[in-house]
């Protein structure tokens, strides 16, 4: 399967169309820097007996961590480079399974909705249904990505 995509202005977005990104996997190294990062030093993070002894059994990343790798391999797809101008928000996420250190995640995106914007002639926005899942197909995210996506107008602007 192609990983590399060709980034896209709002007008090329369509409704029903899929990308997949390419797998990143969750190291130690990124779950300490979380907790160094946002302070965030729960135990079940960063401490392997007390994880161990809990329902996981074994430390797991972090919720937010999770959420930030969709969002990063989102990005990786190549189809928003330069072309994200905002991201927006979610209306919906949920995290119905942990991911785990060594877990390799990928995340499958399909275009939900495109909506022209009759206060901005710039960008136009596009909704991603996003999930997140590990090497086993076990789903650790989903969510609706928002963002304002650039016309290719405003785009050459820029360049």
């Amino acid at each position: 399967m192609a990983y590399s995509y060709e980034p896209h202005h709002f007008e090329e977005f369509r409704e029903g169309q899929t990308f997949r990104s390419p797998g990143r996997t969750i190291t130690e190294t990124d779950v300490v820097m979380q907790s160094a990062l946002t302070g965030d030093w729960n135990e079940l993070h960063t401490n392997k007996e007390h994880a161990e002894a809990r329902d996981f059994g074994e430390r797991i990343a972090h919720g937010a961590m999770t959420f930030n790798y969709a969002l990063g391999n989102v990005m990786s797809i190549g189809i928003l480079e330069r072309t994200a101008y905002a991201f927006l928000g979610m209306d919906a996420m949920v995290l119905p399974n942990p991911a785990y250190i060594g877990d390799t995640v990928s995340v499958d995106i399909e275009v939900a909705e495109t909506k022209d914007l009759e206060s901005r002639d710039d960008v136009g926005l596009v909704v991603f249904e996003t999930k997140m899942t590990t090497q086993d197909e076990t789903v650790v995210f989903q969510g609706d990505l928002k963002f304002f996506v650039l016309r290719r107008a405003a785009a050459e602007s820029f360049a």
